[in-house]
């Protein structure tokens, strides 16, 4: 599994996700930036996301997915991109959408910050940085199962590196 560590801290409202990967992080840094990429993972085994809006990652842009759960129902989200330094650092501010795809005020937004780092020998880190507007909100996602799904799409990152050096080779 790709997730080494995981932090949660209920004072300072975060929890950070370290992942490492065999693929530089030009590599990386494709699986956030091109959308198709980016469904094969970000939601959880049984949940497929798909980005129906990816404006690319630059500051100001939005996007939007949904994910569809077993039983059929898709359950919306948005980023808003605040920082993007390619391919090292991303900052977005997410948050839920209702059925039509517009931000859902009801819920918490939160800010992921996501960090790519070289570690040498053609690996790289990975961390997702979450923080939450409140204890209450960080609580509450916590309970909806935000620790074990990011855990549980973050894993399924190695399976699609290993495509990389399968075509490679073959």
């Amino acid at each position: 599994m790709s997730v080494t560590d995981l932090r949660k801290d209920f004072e300072a409202l975060t929890m950070d996700i370290d992942t490492e990967f065999d693929a530089p992080p030009e590599r990386i840094w494709q699986l956030w930036e091109d959308p198709r990429q980016l469904e094969r993972w970000w939601g959880p085994p049984g949940y497929p996301a798909t980005f129906d809006k990816h404006d690319g990652l630059t500051p100001g842009a939005n996007i939007a997915y949904y994910m569809t759960t077993p039983e059929g129902d898709k359950p919306r989200g948005w980023w808003e991109v605040l920082e993007v330094e390619p391919p090292r650092s991303l900052v977005v501010r997410d948050g839920f959408a209702d059925e039509l795809g517009n931000r859902n005020e009801e819920m918490p937004a939160g800010l992921m910050r996501v960090s790519i780092d070289d570690i040498g020998g053609g690996r790289t880190r990975m961390t997702i940085a979450n923080s939450f507007p409140s204890a209450e909100a960080m609580e509450q996602l916590l309970a909806m199962g935000q620790e074990e799904g990011m855990k549980e799409a973050l894993g399924q990152i190695d399976a699609i590196l290993a495509e990389d050096k399968a075509g490679a080779v073959a």
